[in-house]
Formats: structure tokens, sequence, C-alpha cells
């Protein structure tokens, strides 16, 4: 058995286009007025032939369409290229096969489309259910808009996710309270909740380098926004399987866990990065980040991708304890032993175990709830 066993194998799907460039976000996005679908069709096909080539014998166990705002590709194009992502791979039994959507109206139009298509399970980028700060956040959906476009999703998918910021500015803990408790009342079983997070060079960026953007929470009470929103999902019954992430049992992100468990997974687009063991080596893959160099990549030199880069050893035990301590069932220690060719020196733990940040079970290491509100903090005296 293969160590990328041990997390399964799944397939990124990038699309690197959205309607407008939200200030806080610093993914691999882009606007453009003209799109040719039909030319981005033939290169995902071509590269999804190159990488089943690499692959065979592999069952597959998930697809993500991420972006960007993949809930602008057409339809066809998501038809055609799960269908061939299904007749190069075995797959598992009703493969999760995640599509990321914008609740605008349009977008909530063609749900029964993707659903036709092959598409399982919706994560829908709503972000606030606040319609003064959604303007902030730069949306361009309405909190109506999204309550529709979720109703809409849900008749349609066993599966539905959507994505809420919270630490926004001037938001108090008592309205982050009611919002997500509004937002559990959907009928929700996935929820993703993340602290809004200030990246160098997006325009929330260079606002706050200049003085800007005031009202963000301090370290205090972004601390108390964490200790609420792991309280309200847990009393709802969805548990922080990870830091970001809560679900109901059984409606964990299949695709996610993949990368957190060390699986793994081969990605498609621009910008998208991949991880494939062949031939005994674990590779780590990049593709060209610019969406008109990646395509034309592809139909010049047939890939898209920049050259790999082997991974030692140490690089495999160092991610797999970076992500893997993300989860609330941690890692095993007999696992990251046999990648780094050492064990964890109680050195390191016990500090750790002592301040009640770490759990040890048995072969398990996982962070304590107060181990994952100070997770980057451990994180340096692991590694």
């Amino acid at each position: 058995m293969e160590d990328w066993q041990h997390g399964g194998f799944g397939l990124y799907i990038h699309w690197p286009f959205c309607q407008s460039k939200c200030p806080y976000c610093d993914f691999n996005s882009h606007v453009a007025s003209v799109i040719d679908q039909k030319r981005w069709a033939r290169a995902y096909l071509a590269e999804i032939d190159r990488i089943g080539a690499l692959t065979q014998g592999r069952v597959l166990q998930t697809v993500f369409f991420g972006g960007g705002t993949p809930s602008l590709m057409d339809p066809d194009l998501v038809a055609a290229v799960v269908d061939r992502i299904t007749a190069t791979w075995r797959t598992v039994n009703c493969p999760e096969v995640t599509l990321e959507a914008n609740p605008g109206s349009v977008e909530a139009g063609r749900f029964q489309a993707y659903k036709e298509a092959g598409v399982s399970r919706i994560s829908m980028g709503i972000q606030a259910l606040n319609d003064a700060d959604l303007r902030r956040l730069g949306r361009l959906h309405s909190v109506a808009d999204a309550q529709k476009a979720f109703h809409v999703a849900r008749g349609l998918f066993d599966r539905v996710s959507f994505d809420l910021i919270y630490g926004r500015q001037d938001q108090t803990a008592a309205e982050w309270s009611a919002e997500l408790k509004r937002a559990l009342a959907m009928a929700i079983d996935h929820l993703s909740l993340y602290q809004l997070t200030i990246e160098p060079g997006t325009a929330f960026g260079d606002r706050f380098a200049k003085g800007g953007l005031l009202g963000l929470p301090s370290e205090d009470l972004g601390a108390d926004l964490y200790d609420l929103t792991q309280q309200i999902c847990g009393v709802a019954g969805l548990h922080a399987y990870e830091v970001s992430n809560h679900a109901l049992p059984g409606s964990e992100s299949r695709h996610n866990l993949i990368y957190w468990r060390g699986g793994d997974y081969a990605g498609i687009g621009p910008g998208a990065h991949g991880r494939l063991t062949l031939s005994g080596t674990r590779w780590a893959t990049e593709c060209h980040s610019a969406p008109g160099a990646w395509l034309t990549a592809v139909e010049q030199s047939g890939t898209g991708s920049l050259a790999p880069t082997a991974l030692t050893g140490e690089d495999r035990a160092q991610e797999y304890l970076l992500m893997g301590l993300r989860l609330t069932d941690g890692i095993s220690l007999g696992r990251l032993a046999s990648m780094s060719g050492s064990r964890l020196p109680v050195s390191r733990l016990q500090p750790l175990d002592d301040l009640g940040l770490i759990e040890i079970t048995g072969d398990r290491l996982s962070t304590t709830p107060a181990g994952r509100l100070v997770l980057n903090g451990v994180l340096r005296a692991l590694v």
C-alpha cells in the first residue's frame, strides 16, 4: 500500500473567471468579457487524458470544480469534463463531484443542468447574510438572492455547503451569533466559516496598508468570535471536523479530506496545484497561473503544467503535519515517522501537551480545541 492511499485520490479543476474581483480575494481569478468555452473544454479534456495516462488503475473518489466562479461554466462544458473523467478512471460508488457557485440568479438557474451533468454537491460562496456587509465585501448578490439560490440548490442536491466570512468590519459578537444561527436554520449540512484575512496584493490589502479598512476586530475579539462559532455549531450538531469546516456526521467534504489526509490529487487549470505519487516518488505539480498562458501551453506543448518538484520524505512529513493537524482527528504518528525516518521528539511534544494544546491517544496526535485556536503556534513548535 502506497502512502497516498491513506488519503485517497481526487481531481481538482480550476475555472479562473469571475464576474468581478472581490476585494479580499487572493485566489487566481480574473474578469474576462469574452470566454471561448469550447476552447477551454478541449484544453481540460486534453489534460484529463494526459493525467489519466499517468495514473491508470487508480480509483477516483472526488472531483472539485473550483475557481474563480465555476458556476459561470457552460453546463455542456461541465458535462463533457465529467464524462471524460468517468471514461478515464474507475470511480467509487457515488463519487463526490463538487461545483463552487455564486448565488446570483443566472447561476441558480443552471443548477438543474449541473445535476444532469453529474455534479452531486454544491458549495456556495454566500459570505454574509447582511446586505451592507455583502456590499463591503464586493459581492454582487443580496441576501435574498443567496437564500433563493440556496433553496433551489437544496431542492436538487442532497449535499449543499456554503461559505461565510466573519470578523468583518465593525461586526459584534451578538451580530455574528445571530447571523450564524440564521445560516444554521437554512437546513444546512456543511458550513465553511472563515475569519476575514487581509492578504497582500488584494484591494483590501492595499487599503489596509494605507491606513484604511477601519473597524477590523482585535485579536481578542477574533478569538471570541472563533469560540462562539464552535459553540453555536456544536449545539446545532455540525461538528468542527477541521479548523474552519463544520458538518453533520457524513457530510464532510470528501475532496478536502484528501488534501488534509495527505492523499494524491491532480490539479488541472490555471494556477492549479497537485500532489501525485508516481513510481514511488511524490511530486508537487503546479500549472501556469495566467489563463492565456495555461491555455496556450496545453495547446502547443501538450501540458499546462510547469516542471514538477520531487518531494523528499521530510517534505512529505512536513506537509502531512501542517495539513493533518487542521483536522479534529489529527494524524498518525507512525505514518509521520515512516515519511521522515524518525519520530517526533518528546521534547517538542511534551511542552504542548503540558499546555493542553495537543492530545496523544495511541498512534494519533491531534490538537485540542485550545490548540486549534493557536494552531499556527503549535505548528511552529512542531515543524
